[in-house]
């Protein structure tokens, strides 16, 4: 009988696996270096280094940066887009802004389609979804016959107001497909029916040319697989924090653009929920950046307004993640005006860090933790040795320019580190209307469980959780996922004007669709679960804000007090007294999957027993160094506590515990801080 529950995080750099074991509760754990030529490789290398059978497997479930690489490194099919008339420069003039605007050197990135490639249509919808003019079906067969003259491996159909009438765009596509069999073919009206056509125009295009690229990986997937003895579903995070089979991935291509960043977001909620936490700040600290996600009352923070490449967003709704350049690899560096910086630019995984002894030579955090005693010169279980001696050299640089001893260069360093993710941390709290003070912060990634507890006392942040596993988290989070989909559709109309059987009616029509996606998946009518949401804005504003409502619908008073309620939170404002417009619909649809379910932990042995060594380690709180306890993570007991200062290593991560910071680990083997 199959019994692991498998997932795996392919990374840039490492694929991280992670195997439960549901007869008797063990967990395995492996990492291999990715592949990123045939991403599968890796995945399969990663199994078979865990030492699982196929056989044995009985739900594989997996995130992967294959479309979030393919946008960066413009590794894409050769792809048409089809429009109306007129509108053949929408990708170009987009919505005229610049990520920097002060910047007048830095130039938006090219569009993922060519100018030469985009193709108009005489066609035309008007606002109400009358059909001014229908599509001549000799014009679009002879465009086709172009296109196969080209070569196109995918094409995008995008026409204006489509949102509310796709008739015109279907035909093409019926057309299309009868003229280019094989030919990968989306249409805006299938993929987001809402209003704006460059956000639309936007998705369609990435949908388009992430289509044939993720429908091989995804065969390739399924082959290797059924090789290795498993028959199961093909479960691939999508970016919104669900999982889709591998029928409809091709689809919704789009949707894995943040694939792999989603999984860490999941697993902070799993694991803030394991240990009571309603309210939680996911840091998952890696080698080259930090992802940092918000869940507030049990929900992760969702947004719309997202993209892999500034000027060409993707509609879907996505896991809201800020992502900085902070991670173990950051560079220190002084600026034009004497400062001390650190990061965004990373010395990567190759040459790496100065103490990697790889042709590094400038200083990042990982020597500055390496110089003050926090990282052993001997990590992953002995795997990998680091040079202190090239740490030091690296941070003496810094210390030399400002007339520092290299541990007070390398505290200096990693003050500045901490400093930029506490910026980020506001960023995502503070400026949202939370109160950091009401959060648990939950520290993974490789490198955030060294600079966590910092963090949480520059932020009053009251408690750090440190999973069982922090390195390969983002693998656990793949674990954690239900099948997830979003049917949504611009709906504009005042809540003076709308009725509840109008609503009713339009929500109707959504959930059907909803259903039939969940059918697709192969999910059971008693596993699914349909979420409404309004999106909801002042009369007169750009912007909306998502109100969840009832199955069945609440009065309009109570929906527009929830709106009131929510604004206030979000903006530090509200207006009862004024309009309010519905601006669109949406459906979240949830289809319930097996998950594993962790055993508790036996209590039994002695903090005594899992001490490693001493070690000089520096603080900033004792003046200096300090003769520090070292203990081995994996035999330390349930219910244990420890006082600071202590540190605890382990094969994927290092856990600073300052001086005067209690911890204690609970039932689950998780490390909760206090800072009460």
């Amino acid at each position: 009988m199959a019994k692991y529950h498998v997932g795996v995080d392919v990374g840039g750099t490492f694929t991280d696996v992670i195997a439960f074991n549901e007869e008797d509760g063990s967990i395995i754990v492996a990492k291999t270096s990715s592949t990123p030529s045939q991403p599968e490789i890796g995945v399969i290398n990663g199994i078979e280094k865990a030492q699982i059978s196929g056989r044995d497997i009985r739900m594989f479930s997996h995130g992967t940066t294959v479309g979030t690489n393919a946008l960066i490194e413009r590794k894409l099919p050769k792809t048409a887009l089809i429009t109306t008339k007129g509108f053949r420069d929408v990708p170009e003039i987009r919505r005229g802004t610049k990520l920097d605007l002060w910047d007048a050197y830095a130039d938006v990135a090219p569009p993922y389609i060519r100018r030469r490639d985009r193709f108009e249509v005489d066609e035309r919808t008007d606002y109400s979804g009358k059909i001014l003019k229908e599509v001549n079906e000799d014009e679009v067969r002879q465009l086709a016959r172009k296109l196969k003259k080209r070569g196109v491996e995918s094409v995008a159909i995008c026409f204006i107001n489509a949102y509310v009438n796709g008739t015109n765009e279907m035909k093409v596509k019926q057309i299309l497909e009868e003229e280019l069999p094989g030919v990968y073919i989306c249409a805006s009206s299938e993929i987001l029916p809402e209003i704006f056509e460059h956000e639309r125009m936007s998705t369609t295009i990435i949908n388009a040319v992430l289509g044939p690229k993720v429908s091989n990986y995804i065969q390739s997937m399924e082959s290797k697989m059924k090789a290795k003895g498993y028959d199961g579903d093909i479960l691939v995070l999508h970016s919104g924090g669900g999982v889709m089979t591998s029928q409809t991935v091709p689809r919704y291509a789009a949707r894995l653009a943040c694939s792999g960043i989603a999984a860490g977001a999941i697993a902070s909620k799993y694991i803030a929920n394991l240990c009571g936490f309603q309210n939680a700040i996911g840091l998952d600290m890696g080698g080259t950046s930090t992802d940092i996600s918000l869940m507030y009352e049990g929900n992760l923070r969702i947004t719309k307004d997202w993209y892999i490449e500034y000027g060409y967003p993707i509609g879907f709704p996505s896991i809201e993640i800020l992502t900085i350049g902070a991670g173990g690899g950051s560079l220190a560096w002084i600026d034009e005006g004497g400062s001390l910086r650190n990061g965004p630019q990373s010395a990567g995984a190759d040459p790496g860090p100065a103490c990697y002894d790889r042709g590094g030579t400038e200083p990042t955090n990982t020597d500055a933790n390496l110089v003050l005693g926090r990282l052993n010169t001997t990590v992953l279980d002995g795997q990998m040795k680091l040079n202190k001696e090239a740490a030091l050299k690296a941070v003496k640089k810094i210390g030399d320019r400002f007339g520092y001893t290299e541990y007070e260069a390398a505290d200096a360093i990693l003050k500045v580190a901490n400093a930029n993710m506490c910026d980020a941390l506001r960023l995502i709290s503070v400026r949202r209307g939370y109160d950091p003070r009401d959060f648990a912060l939950v520290a993974f990634g490789g490198a955030g469980p060294l600079h966590c507890a910092y963090l949480a006392k520059e932020m009053e942040i009251p408690y750090v959780i440190v999973p069982p596993y922090p390195g390969v988290a983002a693998a656990l989070g793949c674990l954690l996922v239900d099948v997830r989909h979003d049917v949504s559709k611009t709906f504009v109309k005042s809540m003076d004007d709308v009725t509840a059987a109008e609503l009713e009616e339009e929500f109707s029509s959504l959930e059907k669709e909803a259903v039939r996606l969940l059918k697709n998946e192969g999910i059971a009518p008693e596993n699914m679960l349909l979420i409404r949401y309004l999106e909801m804005r002042y009369l007169g504003q750009w912007r909306s804000l998502d109100v969840s409502i009832g199955r069945n619908l609440e009065s309009k008073e109570i929906i527009l007090e929830k709106f009131h309620r929510e604004h206030e939170r979000e903006f530090a404002f509200s207006d009862p007294d004024r309009n309010v417009e519905i601006h669109g619909l949406r459906v979240e649809a949830i289809g319930t999957v097996p998950k594993p379910q962790f055993p508790r932990a036996e209590t039994g042995g002695t903090l005594e027993e899992a001490l490693k060594e001493y070690r000089e380690v520096y603080f900033e709180e004792t003046s200096g160094f300090i003769r520090t306890p070292v203990y081995h993570r994996s035999k330390i007991s349930a219910h244990t506590e420890i006082d600071g200062p202590a540190i605890v290593e382990q094969l994927d991560s290092t856990i600073v515990i300052p001086p005067g910071v209690h911890a204690k680990v609970d039932e689950y083997r998780n490390i909760i801080m206090s800072f009460r």
